[in-house]
């Protein structure tokens, strides 16, 4: 192992003559410690710098925490380490390779029987096994198309904003970070290397505190040289290399979290993108499949400035993607909220709650509409509760179960209330819900419910059933699945007669 211009440079190949011990992050020379290879260009009798102010000033405490290794990142002493792959996560490339070798037959088992697949711009945790580290961060990276650019550039961003957000909420202080775009998936280089170096600086910018190493790594040389010849402009270890940044990095340096910015737009998309979303597994995006569908009125840019042509002034692919990614990004923090405020005062009412399963073994939500205090609760924290609930359920097909029996006007949701906590809750939500049975209903349930799932919610139109009574449940559930307070079983004996001493008779 040797230090060449500042990078770590190590042994590439897995054969039996190489060492293979781990090495650790400590023994590894920090970016902020590496004195620059050459002085930076005098740009000050240049005109028309492309920034009036160094976007990026200098911050030793972040170069501190900054690591350029040109090696096998398998034999990284992290806690967390990436890995490049495919949708199917059997991707064939070097650091794959490498990963899967040291880690053993059990990260395929792991892989088979527990995560299965990762979308595009999606990341997957498994453990390490038998690699020095303790967790693997997969992540598949898009494939780039001059003509849809805005879209894979957009999902690059994702793929390495997910890797960092995943490493926080692991809570690993040591992550090593792959270079995930690739010659391979047609991806260019230097484009590739600005989007992860302004996405990692935006990142550690805002949790800077719950990193301290994060190790660039570099396969090749030809793209670790890239990197480090770039890594000054973001960050800059003196008022020197601060400075030329103000010519040399582009005009784009991407928004408050690093993604891309995306060009005016003269149309408006409907407010809830997610209906015209079809067939997609969860709340990320098919990124090729909506590049297509909205081709024709993207059009191909590179050809466009090449032959002169006025720039297009809207994008819906990456209208679409940016009111995904700001619904995502959204959800993604009250989930981590979610998990982590005292939440007791609302789960002690008891009003929402898991109840079994139905017949076909999904799931049943039960809500009581009479116990949900809503004039007299903690909105937010009922918002957090009911995400810190369903969250690990809607993973699948799932049912939810409205008992309006006896509910009063203190117990009805305003429809500001309903809207915004519909608008919260990503795609995955109104997916994989099969059924909602409204048990009780009024005339006044019913019109509003009408007009909420026909001008709100009509993604879930035809999933809403009305039940006149608690029988009715029982031909998709047992009745030993089904928990529900005496007062309901007690209001329907009264208006439907005694059911409930009847034998289950339906086949199970």
């Amino acid at each position: 192992m040797r230090v060449v211009n500042g990078v770590v440079v190590a042994p590439l190949d897995v054969g039996p003559t190489v060492v293979t011990r781990a090495i650790r992050t400590t023994t590894l020379p920090r970016w902020g410690a590496q004195p620059p290879s050459r002085p930076p260009a005098d740009y000050s009798s240049m005109t028309g710098p492309r920034h009036q102010e160094p976007p990026f000033t200098e911050d030793q405490g972040l170069n501190k925490k900054i690591v350029l290794w040109h090696g096998d990142i398998s034999i990284l002493e992290v806690e967390a380490i990436t890995n490049t792959t495919n949708e199917s996560l059997d991707e064939q490339n070097p650091i794959s390779d490498r990963i899967f070798a040291r880690a053993g037959s059990a990260l395929k088992e792991e892989i088979f029987i527990d995560v299965k697949e990762c979308r595009t711009g999606d990341v997957k945790v498994t453990s390490g096994h038998e690699l020095p580290a303790r967790y693997i961060i997969h992540t598949v990276g898009p494939k780039y198309s001059a003509k849809y650019h805005t879209a894979a550039e957009t999902t690059l961003h994702m793929c390495y904003r997910n890797v960092l957000h995943k490493a926080r909420e692991l809570g690993v202080q040591s992550l090593a970070l792959c270079l995930v775009h690739s010659v391979k998936k047609n991806y260019p280089a230097d484009l590739g290397a600005h989007i992860a170096l302004r996405t990692v600086r935006r990142f550690l910018e805002r949790y800077g505190a719950s990193l301290h190493t994060l190790v660039i790594c570099g396969d090749g040389h030809q793209e670790l040289s890239l990197i480090e010849a770039l890594l000054p402009l973001y960050f800059p270890r003196n008022e020197a290399e601060e400075r030329a940044s103000r010519w040399r990095l582009p005009t784009d340096i991407g928004g408050p979290t690093g993604e891309p910015h995306l060009p005016d737009r003269q149309i408006r998309i409907i407010d809830n993108p997610q209906h015209t979303v079809m067939d997609a597994d969860d709340d990320s995006i098919d990124v090729e499949g909506l590049s297509a569908a909205f081709g024709q009125m993207q059009g191909d840019l590179d050809k466009q400035r090449l032959l002169g042509e006025q720039r297009p002034q809207f994008d819906p692919i990456a209208e679409i993607m940016a009111r995904e990614i700001e619904h995502q990004e959204r959800y993604e923090r009250l989930l981590r909220r979610a998990k982590t405020e005292d939440l007791t005062e609302v789960s002690g009412i008891g009003c929402l709650y898991q109840s079994g399963v139905d017949r076909l073994g999904r799931p049943v939500v039960i809500f009581v509409g009479k116990w949900f205090p809503f004039s007299n609760i903690n909105l937010d924290k009922a918002l957090l509760y009911l995400i810190a609930l369903l969250d690990p359920i809607v993973k699948g097909d799932y049912v939810i179960a409205y008992f309006h029996t006896l509910t009063s006007n203190a117990n009805y949701p305003s429809f500001s209330w309903l809207k915004e906590v519909y608008s919260v809750l990503p795609y995955k939500y109104k997916k994989n819900l099969k059924a909602f049975y409204i048990v009780h209903p009024t005339i006044w349930t019913k019109m509003m419910t009408w007009w909420f799932t026909t001008f709100m919610a009509p993604a879930i139109k035809q999933k809403v059933h009305n039940l006149p009574g608690v029988e009715y449940l029982y031909s998709v559930m047992s009745r030993d699945q089904l928990e529900i307070p005496a007062y309901i079983t007690e209001y329907d004996m009264t208006i439907n007669g005694l059911h409930y001493f009847q034998p289950d008779t339906t086949n199970t």
